[in-house]
C-alpha cells in the first residue's frame, strides 16, 4: 500500500472516530404532520442525533412518524407538555400550527433545551415579544426556520448586494402567488383557514419571502399600508376568515420601498407567476431567487451572481446541529426570526386596519 494511501486511509479513520466522538443529540418532535414529518426526515439523516420522542394531537400522523423514525424506537405523545418535561431531550423541533408557536417554544427555553422552531415565531406582537423576553439570557440555540437563509446562492447573492453590485438599494418589488388554494379538505384545514390560528396567509406562508426582502434590503420596514380581501374563495371552507389575496407597501429606512403582492389564484398556465424577488439599485437590479444581476445599460448582458447549484434541503437542520455541537453562528437566531414574524405582521395589520400602521405601534422592542 502507497504512502498517500495509508494517510488517506489513517485520515478516514480519524474522522470517523472523532464523529463517534461527539455527544448525541437527544431530539423530540413537536408536530409531525406536513411540515414536521419533512424535518424528521432532515433530523434522521444528521450524524449523532437520535429521536427521543414525537408528540401530536392526530394518532395517524404519531404512528406514521414512529414508522419513520423506527430505528430509534422514539416515544410517542399527544401531550407536548410531557416531551417538554423529559430531562434527557436536548433539542427540540416545533412544527405545530402557529398560534402555538410561541408558547411551545417559551416552554422549551425555560427547560433548558435547544429550540428549532419554525416560522412565523408568532402571529401577535405580544407573542413575539414574550418569546423574546423568555430567551434574554438563554445560553442554548435557537434557530428559526427560515430555512432559505441556508441556500448558498441566496447567501451569496445578498452578499455582493452588500458589497455595492447594484449600488445602494432603493426598492424592492416582491410577490407569492399560488395557482390554488391549500386543499380545503385536507389534514390542516381545521386551523389554516382560520387567522387566529395560522394568522393568515401572508404570516403564515409569506413571512419566508419577507424575509428575503428584509436581508436584501439589510433592514426591518418602519411603517406599512395595504389592503387584502376575501375575493374569489368567499366563505370557502365554511368560516374562512383568512384573505385570499393582498397588496401592501412597506417603506424601510433610507426611503428604501417595497412593494408585496400575494394571492393563491393565478393560474399556473399563466407567467409571471409564483414567487419571486426583485431587488433594484442605483446601479442595476438584481433577480435574487435567480441570483442574477441586470445591468441598467440598453444592450448589456444579464450577470449571474451566484451559479444555482443543487442545495441541500436539509441543510437549515444541519447547521441547527452544528451550532449545538461546535457552537457555529445559527443562520437565523431568534431576532432573525422574531424581525420577520412582525415584518408580516405589520402588513397584516396594515391591510385588516387599512391605514399605515408604523413598526412603533407593534410596541417591540428587538
Amino acid at each position: 500500500m502507497d504512502l498517500d494511501r495509508r494517510l488517506f486511509l489513517f485520515g478516514s479513520a480519524l474522522a470517523a472516530q472523532a464523529l463517534q466522538s461527539e455527544k448525541i443529540v437527544n431530539t423530540a418532535m413537536i408536530g409531525v404532520g406536513n411540515r414536521g414529518s419533512f424535518l424528521l426526515q432532515g433530523v434522521l439523516r444528521q450524524p449523532n442525533v437520535k429521536v427521543l420522542a414525537l408528540c401530536d394531537v392526530k394518532s395517524d400522523r404519531l404512528d406514521t412518524a414512529a414508522s419513520a423514525a423506527a430505528r430509534d424506537n422514539p416515544a410517542t405523545y399527544a401531550d407536548w407538555r410531557q416531551v417538554i418535561e423529559r430531562k434527557d431531550v436536548d433539542a427540540v423541533f416545533i412544527a405545530t400550527p402557529p398560534y402555538l408557536h410561541s408558547e411551545m417554544a417559551i416552554q422549551a427555553i425555560k427547560a433548558g433545551k435547544h429550540v428549532y422552531c419554525e416560522k412565523p415565531l408568532g402571529i401577535t406582537p405580544s407573542q413575539v415579544r414574550a418569546l423574546l423576553d423568555a430567551a434574554k439570557g438563554s445560553n442554548k440555540v435557537f434557530v428559526a426556520g427560515h430555512q432559505l437563509r441556508s441556500q448558498k446562492h441566496l447567501a451569496e447573492t445578498v452578499r455582493k448586494i452588500r458589497e455595492g453590485v447594484i449600488g445602494d438599494v432603493i426598492m424592492v418589488k416582491a410577490q407569492r402567488h399560488a395557482a390554488t388554494d391549500i386543499p380545503h379538505d385536507g389534514t390542516s384545514a381545521d386551523w389554516y383557514f382560520d387567522v387566529t390560528k395560522s394568522g393568515g396567509y401572508l404570516i403564515e406562508q409569506s413571512v419566508h419571502n419577507l424575509d428575503l426582502c428584509n436581508w436584501a434590503i439589510g433592514s426591518h420596514p418602519l411603517r406599512a399600508c395595504g389592503f387584502g380581501g376575501i375575493l374569489l374563495h368567499k366563505n370557502d371552507p365554511p368560516g374562512r376568515t383568512i384573505f385570499d389575496c393582498g397588496s401592501i407597501t412597506y417603506d424601510y429606512p433610507n426611503a428604501v420601498k417595497m412593494s408585496f403582492t400575494q394571492n393563491v389564484f393565478h393560474p399556473s398556465s399563466m407567467p409571471n407567476g409564483n414567487q419571486y424577488v426583485y431587488v433594484y439599485g442605483t446601479k442595476g437590479a438584481v433577480d435574487l431567487m435567480n441570483s442574477i444581476m441586470y445591468p441598467p445599460e440598453k444592450g448589456s448582458q444579464p450577470v449571474v451572481l451566484a451559479p444555482k447549484i443543487v442545495e441541500d434541503e436539509f441543510a437549515h437542520i444541519a447547521a441547527f446541529y452544528d451550532s449545538i455541537v461546535h457552537g457555529t453562528p445559527p443562520p437565523v437566531d431568534i431576532k432573525v426570526g422574531a424581525t420577520a414574524a412582525l415584518t408580516s405582521i405589520l402588513g397584516h395589520e396594515a391591510m385588516v386596519q387599512e391605514k399605515v400602521v408604523n413598526w412603533s405601534d407593534l410596541g417591540v422592542e428587538l
